[in-house]
């Protein structure tokens, strides 16, 4: 019998992952500002076959009412945000932003990937089932 839990959208999180630890961070190390590394990553992500956009544009929802945007370092797949950080260490809050940002958006996986003094990185879900509310899809 097989123990391990299926994870949702598996195979673009590990080409993700894949980039991050073995192409991306490999070459640049630590000490550049978080836009090298997002310009570094879609060219990786997209050498292995990954449809990737750069500061997409999210739309937030509040009871079936769009209350706000941002634009996420990465959407890959068109299933996957992707948040990068440059920092020495991630903190609580970085992961509660991801969070946030799969509660009120159509998005389920999100990645968060920190390209500091040691590479790390967090994957956050939360599935659209749990979401009171609906949207339009872009």
């Amino acid at each position: 019998m097989n123990n391990q839990v299926e994870l949702k959208h598996k195979d673009v999180t590990e080409k993700i992952l894949h980039a991050f630890y073995k192409i991306v961070y490999p070459q640049l190390g630590y000490g550049f500002l978080e836009k090298v590394y997002e310009n570094a990553m879609v060219l990786a992500l997209a050498s292995l076959g990954l449809k990737v956009e750069q500061q997409a544009r999210i739309l937030v929802y509040f009871q079936n009412q769009v209350v706000g945007e941002y634009f996420s370092d990465l959407l890959v797949n068109d299933v996957v945000l992707v948040e990068l950080k440059a920092v020495s260490r991630l903190l609580a809050e970085y992961e509660a932003q991801l969070l946030n940002y799969l509660r009120a958006t159509p998005y389920e996986v999100g990645l968060l990937l920190n390209f500091g003094p040691k590479p790390d990185f967090k994957r956050k879900i939360y599935e659209n089932y749990h979401k009171t509310y609906t949207w339009e899809q872009k």
